[in-house]
Formats: C-alpha cells, sequence, structure tokens
C-alpha cells in the first residue's frame, strides 16, 4: 500500500510531467518556425529568434531544461541566423 506522501508525490509529479511536456513541445515548434525562416531567409526570422531566447530563459527559470543547455541552444541557433545573410 502506498503511503499518502507518496501518493501526493506522485500526482504532483505528474502534474509536473505534462506542465514540462507542453513546455518543451513548445518550444520545438519556435525552432521549428525559426529554422525555416532562416532556411527561407526570411525577414521575421529576427522576431522570431528573439521570442524563442525569452521562451528559453523562461523555461530555464523554472527549472524545465537546464541552463547550460539554454545557453547552448541560444548560442547555436544565434551562430546560424547569423549566417543567414550569407
Amino acid at each position: 500500500m502506498i503511503n499518502k506522501s507518496a501518493a501526493k508525490r506522485n500526482r504532483n509529479s505528474k502534474k509536473a510531467q505534462l506542465r514540462n511536456r507542453a513546455r518543451n513541445s513548445a518550444l520545438k515548434t519556435i525552432e521549428k518556425h525559426l529554422r525555416g525562416a532562416i532556411t527561407a531567409s526570411d525577414s521575421s526570422a529576427e522576431a522570431i529568434l528573439r521570442e524563442y531566447c525569452s521562451q528559453l530563459d523562461k523555461v530555464a527559470k523554472a527549472g524545465t531544461i537546464h541552463r547550460n543547455k539554454v545557453a547552448n541552444k541560444k548560442s547555436q541557433l544565434t551562430k546560424l541566423f547569423n549566417t543567414m545573410g550569407k
């Protein structure tokens, strides 16, 4: 039999899992739009990059993704964005 604290921990971790999955899914969608805009040399790529970096910072602050991974993603996509015009 599961004790009360373990049952509550289980409930809370399931809620957190759903929340984290939604955040990660939203980030992947924005990243896909950003990569598409960069590939097409779209003028909206800069705005999408700014939005993506903002969302990454929020997710890192919430603890969903490690801050070092966020820094690496921002660096990677900024570098890709900077090579867009060349």
